[in-house]
């Protein structure tokens, strides 16, 4: 980002642009560009040895200038609904551009100099003041009302509340997660593999009901498979996947605890008390 430098009098090529536009008296719509580029080159020779950075600057401008001078000279372009293209429309709009920015940066200076005048005074009102709180006048409130009246209006707050109930979602009670029977889906597995031992995974899927019955299935093959009960495969990404049972015998003897875990949980158990006497004895021998 160009740091903004005052050169003389101007803050930059487009500020000079302007300058020169107003001295003129020129239509910003319509620049004489020979004019207007001559005496910009003419203002860029006079700045000498000054900062490269802001040289720069003026520089690029100074070329876009003449570029824009070797188009007029040039037939026209033709747009896409072939009318004429001017080779200074893009000028002009950063002129108007940096124009509407110039003047909006004097209104909010002047408004920075008149807020600099302004002067506010502390807001400091009596203890008994902040805590006053107006009493209610409830002849006031009430006005014409009865009690018949009020009556009415009750029965129309609590109308318009029964409105609001969905007469038949407010009718289904609690919604409560549905427990997937383990055992049950176990059994369920093993009697579809035996019936069909040869299938496709998408089939079995589409037996189950929920979400849920479904995850367990999934994890029940895949027990199935790390035992060498079935055999899985699948002959092209995202193919069909394949379902063979091979060792049907087996199948049908898997108790469900080793789907659940509890067969290696009784294995566990049986190992650790068959040690305990072994460490027991063992300890006192060695005393």
């Amino acid at each position: 980002m160009a740091i903004p430098v005052k050169l003389q009098a101007f803050e930059g090529p487009l500020d000079l642009l302007l300058h020169l536009i107003d001295i003129n008296k020129i239509d910003i719509y319509d620049i004489p560009i020979v004019t207007i580029t001559d005496q910009y080159l003419e203002y860029v020779r006079d700045m000498g040895e000054a900062d490269m950075n802001v040289t720069s600057e003026f520089m690029v401008m100074a070329a876009t200038l003449l570029d824009i001078k070797c188009k007029m000279l040039l037939p026209p372009e033709k747009d896409e609904e072939g009318n004429d293209v001017d080779p200074r429309d893009e000028l002009v709009e950063k002129l108007l551009e940096y124009k509407t920015y110039k003047y909006m940066s004097y209104a909010l200076s002047e408004r920075e100099k008149d807020a600099s005048f302004n002067y506010y005074r502390e807001r400091r009102l009596p203890k008994e003041v902040q805590e006053f709180v107006p009493p209610i006048d409830y002849d006031e409130l009430i006005g014409t009302k009865t009690l018949l009246t009020l009556q009415n209006i009750y029965q129309d707050v609590l109308q318009r509340a029964d409105d609001r109930v969905d007469p038949i979602r407010s009718k289904f009670g609690n919604i409560e997660k549905e427990a997937i029977d383990m055992g049950s889906k176990v059994l369920f597995v093993k009697a579809y593999l035996i019936h069909n031992p040869k299938t496709d995974f998408r089939s079995l899927l589409e037996e189950q009901k929920s979400k849920e019955e479904i995850i367990v299935t999934f994890l029940i093959m895949l027990e199935l498979m790390k035992t060498g009960v079935i055999h899985i495969e699948q002959d092209e990404t995202f193919g069909r996947i394949n379902v063979s049972v091979i060792d049907t015998e087996k199948l049908k003897n898997m108790s469900i605890g080793e789907f659940t875990g509890e067969a290696e949980r009784d294995e566990e158990q049986n190992i650790q008390e068959t040690q305990e006497p072994l460490l027991n004895n063992g300890g006192t021998d060695g005393t």
